[in-house]
């Protein structure tokens, strides 16, 4: 005969499901956004089937002819015809305006409801992009990924003022581990010799374990007017504070907005610096003559770099950061140090690149989840999910902002005829 549970060991119970279904979500919720990035390169390769000319770099003041430049030390910038940034775009500006609008009435619509959307716009991402032959169509996918992933953002952070504040930072340890798994499935499944096309067909399981998790793992929040936030056991929200999130106005959205720019200003600015290296510079931060093309340089650098974020994500429990300006100042140092590298090429190994890249992510990560996490803590119980909601704002504009910026910065890197 099976022994009925106490009180506490339900309570223990049920809190296990809750963390481990926050984990899932951050990780189900990003694994479209993280393929499409990985994935940018070739998809633009593929269906576009050109290139620009290769602008040379040497390491002469002459210029010399095509066949000695060939067979000297010199280095070629191979840049497809439209930066990566033109997915990235593609894959922020929808998430951007999701954000921008749908915290003013998202609490009106049912979790159930907002959480099969965000499910259905990830599976029919992978599947446009992965049957689609032209560009335009591609990019229709992406964009499908972007508006699941910025719904799904608010409506999962949203959802955990139902529950311990400890599912934060399991909902961002989960981001951190779409990241990761993210990129290193798509280098993985395309290493070993199935194509782009095929490999994304096999990622429309992502989505459906995501529904999985939310009917059959995650508990139902309970709700008391007499305790709320008891770090022992399950969160539980205030009846009281409830029936006030519903009934804020928008006037009262509206006068709580400035009070976020503090947690949302170094949030945009770390977000800006690390995708402008991403989706400008990655790619033509290639090593000539390594055991790696340049394409799978690409792939791992987004690899590493995911690594460090997922590092860093599931960090706060166990170092926390509350001075968060210090972190954009470092990713601008990152931004410098990669841009001047594209130039003049002064860093001698691939390796020296890769922990660059895996210092940029650790600091990316570090900004999100301890943004959040201050959030979780500082802002009063009963504005918590709308000032939860708008605080996503933070990274989607500079994500928008340095896929508008990293465009004409690599294509007027790519037009240079660079003479070192």
């Amino acid at each position: 005969m099976q022994r009925r549970l106490s009180s506490s060991e339900q309570e223990k119970k049920a809190m296990r499901r809750n963390l481990a279904s926050f984990w899932i979500f951050g990780l189900t919720n990003n694994f479209a956004y993280v393929v499409m990035l990985s994935a940018a390169h070739d998809i633009l390769h593929e269906e576009q089937g050109s290139h620009v000319p290769p602008s040379n770099i040497t390491n002469s003041s002459t210029t010399m002819p095509p066949d000695q430049e060939k067979s000297s030390n010199a280095s070629y910038l191979d840049c497809n015809t439209i930066s990566t940034g033109a997915i990235l775009l593609a894959d922020i500006l929808p998430t951007l305006i999701v954000k921008l609008t749908f915290p003013m009435f998202l609490q009106k619509i049912p979790y159930p409801v907002k959480i099969s959307l965000v499910a259905g716009f990830g599976f029919a991402s992978f599947l446009i992009v992965a049957f689609a032959h032209k560009v335009w169509l591609s990019i229709i996918g992406v964009i499908f990924a972007s508006i699941g992933a910025g719904l799904g953002e608010i409506t999962f952070l949203s959802l955990t003022t139902f529950y311990h504040r400890n599912v934060v930072s399991m909902w961002s340890s989960g981001t951190g581990g779409a990241g990761v798994l993210g990129a290193l499935a798509y280098a993985g499944l395309t290493s070993i010799g199935l194509s782009a096309r095929t490999s994304l067909i096999i990622m429309v399981s992502i989505p459906v374990l995501m529904m999985v998790t939310y009917i059959f793992i995650l508990t139902t929040p309970a709700v008391s007017p007499k305790k709320a936030d008891d770090d022992e056991g399950t969160s539980v929200l205030l009846e009281e504070s409830r029936q006030k999130q519903m009934q804020l106005t928008l006037h009262d959205k509206l006068r709580l907005i400035p009070g976020l720019f503090k947690y949302m200003v170094p949030l945009t600015l770390v977000y800006f610096a690390e995708y402008f290296i991403n989706q400008g510079l990655h790619e033509l931060l290639y090593f000539d003559g390594l055991f790696l093309s340049s394409k799978e340089q690409y792939r791992w650098y987004q690899v590493d770099y995911q690594v460090g974020v997922f590092i860093s994500r599931s960090s706060v429990n166990f170092f926390k950061i509350n001075q968060l300006w210090c972190l954009p100042v470092l990713q601008f140092a990152n931004l410098v140090l990669l841009l001047l590298q594209v130039f003049f090429r002064f860093i001698p190994s691939f390796w020296i690149i890769l922990a660059i890249v895996l210092w940029e992510g650790l600091l990316g990560g570090a900004a999100y989840v301890n943004t959040f996490y201050k959030l979780t803590n500082e802002i009063e119980s009963e504005f918590k999910e709308f000032c939860i909601g708008v605080a996503t704002l933070g990274d989607s504009i500079g994500i928008a902002i340095a896929g508008v910026v990293a465009i004409p910065t690599h294509n007027a890197i790519c037009g240079l005829n660079l003479k070192m």
